[in-house]
């Protein structure tokens, strides 16, 4: 088994970074200048918080990783902007007796670092200062590249060969392998900038069809009011859905239409236990699924999500505008932390993405109507809405 893994080439990293690279036009370069300057403050952070926080932060050496593979994938989109090999950046920057005979093109992550680095979990006094030194080098870098020193490609070259020197020494210093902070990029990019979008399975396509989550299914939602009280009522085929619903809120803020995220949860996710609860379709069958996913503590979840990505959208118009590809990777991240456990953490970034817009849309078609017939339509990964005549 060992044998047959395959060394990540620096050049086969670069060429899949570039794939995810959503920024273009004249200002591309200085946005990836940007990049480098702001990851290499958010590697800062992760010691700071550490040394702050040393007994509670248990996230720094997937913090650490995550930060260095960051800084390496500006570093590449800078290299590629520039006209120069990231690979050829790299074999400058490496210990010459390491290299061998390889030409750049073969040069792997694994030849930039020795065989064994030790591991770490806490930040070292000699990795502090070997992060204020990256820190100072790509200052030095961004003032010289801002004030035209930097025009020429063998400028260029030097500039960044000294940066990823420092990376590269950074990195030992932590007890990382840019290796595993490059393949733990590219899953997070692709996670988020998918290279083709292939949907998941079902996560209850081994039920019976009396277990699983409507794949077709269409909701009558109408705003009415009782004694001066405005209440949201739902209806499929006649039968009311769950209890009339209000904004539970001293403010107004139609909230009360808020069972349209589940239903895109539905529809985009293949995940409800709210809506599992509201028509009856947990899966009584496997006590333990019944019990760890479809319970209460996973209902909990899943409208603590809602709730909490209803604040963010507040601020945000109801993420009015927004287009694929344009939420907070922050915020996405944030969810996959919500639902650890869950069957939705096997979801990728881009799909919950999905459904939030696609719910979002239909919240913001309520808002606007007070009324429409919501459509899932899981087969297609779609959530869907019309207009409902009074």
């Amino acid at each position: 088994m060992a044998d047959s893994f395959i060394p990540l080439t620096i050049d086969e990293y670069a060429r899949q970074a570039a794939l995810t690279d959503q920024r273009k036009g004249k200002h591309a370069l200085s946005f990836s200048m940007l990049g480098v300057f702001g990851e290499a403050g958010s590697l800062l952070s992760e010691v700071k918080k550490k040394q702050r926080d040393k007994a509670s932060y248990l996230g720094y050496a997937d913090a650490v990783a995550e930060e260095l593979g960051d800084v390496l994938w500006y570093l590449a989109s800078v290299a590629r902007r520039s006209g120069l090999p990231l690979s050829a950046i790299a074999a400058s920057a490496a210990d010459a007796t390491r290299l061998g005979s390889a030409a750049d093109n073969d040069l792997t992550f694994h030849a930039l670092q020795p065989a064994h680095i030790p591991i770490t979990t806490e930040p070292t006094t000699k990795f502090e200062h070997r992060l204020l030194a990256l820190a100072g080098q790509i200052g030095l870098f961004v003032n010289d590249y801002q004030s035209g020193a930097l025009k020429k490609r063998e400028q260029m070259m030097v500039s960044l060969t000294q940066v990823m020197r420092q990376l590269i020494a950074a990195a030992n210093d932590s007890g990382v392998t840019l290796e595993a902070a490059a393949v733990k990029n590219q899953h997070k990019i692709f996670d988020r900038w998918p290279r083709d979008r292939t949907f998941p399975p079902p996560f209850d396509l081994s039920m019976d069809p009396e277990e699983q989550l409507p794949r077709r299914m269409t909701i009558e939602v109408f705003e009415r009011t009782v004694r001066k009280q405005d209440y949201v009522f739902q209806k499929s085929n006649g039968v009311f859905v769950g209890d009339r619903l209000t904004d539970n809120a001293i403010e107004p803020d139609d909230y009360r239409f808020h069972d349209v995220f589940h239903y895109a949860h539905v529809a985009v996710l293949g995940w409800s236990p709210v809506v599992r609860a509201l028509l009856r379709l947990k899966r009584k069958s496997d006590p333990k699924l019944d019990d760890s996913q479809d319970g209460a503590r996973a209902i909990l979840i899943e409208e603590g999500v809602t709730s909490w990505i209803f604040g963010q959208a507040q601020q945000l118009n109801f993420f009015e505008g927004v287009k694929r590809g344009g939420l907070p990777l922050d915020m996405l991240k944030h969810i996959r932390q919500f639902v650890t456990g869950y069957e939705s953490e096997r979801c990728p970034l881009w799909l919950w993405e999905d459904a939030i817009l696609q719910g979002y849309a239909a919240f913001r078609f309520l808002q606007k109507h007070r009324r429409g017939r919501v459509l899932i339509d899981f087969p297609n990964r779609r959530l869907r809405i019309k207009e409902l005549p009074l």
